[in-house]
């Protein structure tokens, strides 16, 4: 038998906010990349707001304030008891670790290795080179090789010199080995899936992450085993996930035993309503002012880097559709399958990028990028789910 939604999700059509969203969604982005224009030192005063690990920042305070706003509204409505029946699912738990691990890393490779090295190399530069740490442990002198790369020596340090558009590679490949393990929960709640199985799915997806992400992000990268930033991840993870989860679980068993389940649903959750998405906008506002600098003054360079993550978002989100429909999934189930491959946990992507290649690295910038993007287009996909909801069967 096949587990239903844990939270009944009422057809009371598109409220204010999610009707224009898309209105929303631009006019916070330009007011963001404005933001960072105008103010960059008010933008770069809050981007410096971050918890660090190893010197690279992996949570952002303003970020994560917003985050747990959006979090938050849909914790609190997850009946728990169906949690334990959606992790009894094992199809759409099977199928995510497929694409997540079995296909994502790859198809990233592919595609950035065509566009970065081949359809944009005379764009980026063929001879343009990029300054990036040495691997950890290695202790080489000026004029060595290693793989691609020179050791030169720059400002009385040596780094690696590499071509650059082999650091923007980088950087796409440790977003392609991360899956989102949060913000698939915004994604899912706004296409009506089901949350209790998008709560399992980040559940299994984090544990296996800490297994498979430095093997695989080694082997791709071509530098053995990368360090695994246990600590980067298991913060991120607690702050982004862990704390709205606890705080959802723990006010609604007090509200429930104070004001009962008619309040509960009538009056408290009809308040938290547009919360998410109000700071959904909020949050794309920060991220667009943190990096609207950048924006304006490589905008080509943006482009370059956003076409291959662009096509390989969509790629996995309409693989993870399709496998989901052949598989027989109902929708609710089909469509968070489907982002939480699509979408990246970029966090982790710039911690490690940073940690391994250096804060102004193009590997760390592509990462960057990655942020940038993830947004709107999973906006995108959110919409193109709630307009395909009839090619699915449906959960009552």
């Amino acid at each position: 038998m096949e587990d239903k939604a844990c939270i009944t999700k009422e057809a009371k059509g598109l409220g204010f906010f999610e009707k224009y969203l898309t209105v929303w969604v631009i006019l916070s982005i330009l007011a963001g990349v404005g933001l960072g224009k105008v103010a960059p030192d008010f933008a770069k005063t809050l981007d410096g707001m971050a918890l660090s690990v190893g010197g690279a920042p992996v949570v952002s305070i303003p970020i994560a304030i917003c985050l747990f706003f959006m979090m938050y509204p849909i914790m609190v409505k997850i009946d728990f008891t169906e949690v334990v029946k959606a992790g009894r699912s094992i199809r759409p738990v099977g199928l995510t670790l497929f694409i997540n691990w079995a296909v994502k890393p790859f198809t990233m490779y592919a595609i950035a290795v065509f566009f970065l090295g081949k359809v944009f190399i005379h764009f980026i530069g063929p001879d343009a080179v990029d300054l990036v740490r040495l691997p950890f442990g290695l202790d080489l002198e000026p004029g060595a090789t290693y793989g691609l790369g020179t050791v030169v020596l720059e400002n009385g340090v040596r780094m690696l010199s590499v071509p650059l558009w082999r650091s923007y590679l980088a950087g796409c490949i440790l977003l392609g080995i991360a899956p989102c393990t949060a913000m698939v929960l915004v994604w899912g709640y706004l296409a009506r899936g089901n949350d209790g199985h998008t709560l399992v799915m980040v559940a299994v997806n984090s544990l296996t992450m800490l297994f498979l992400y430095g093997p695989l992000g080694g082997f791709l990268l071509g530098v053995g085993r990368i360090p695994v930033p246990w600590q980067a991840l298991a913060l991120s993870i607690a702050v982004y996930v862990a704390l709205p989860l606890a705080a959802g679980y723990i006010s609604r068993k007090m509200i429930l035993k104070a004001k009962g389940e008619a309040w509960f649903r009538e009056k408290f959750l009809h308040f938290l309503t547009p919360v998410t998405i109000m700071a959904l906008l909020i949050t794309l506002v920060l991220l667009f002012s943190f990096k609207g600098e950048v924006i304006v003054a490589r905008p080509l360079t943006i482009l370059w880097i956003a076409v291959p993550l662009f096509l390989q978002t969509v790629l996995i989100f309409g693989l993870g559709y399709w496998m989901s429909k052949k598989l027989g999934l109902s929708y609710q189930d089909a469509a968070p399958s489907a982002m939480i491959g699509a979408s990246n946990h970029f966090e982790v992507a710039i911690a490690t990028a940073t940690m391994l290649f250096g804060l102004s690295s193009g590997a760390a910038l592509a990462t960057v990028v990655g942020v940038l993007i993830e947004v709107p287009v999973m906006l995108m996909l959110v919409k193109f789910c709630n307009n395909t909801t009839h090619w699915f069967r449906q959960e009552h």
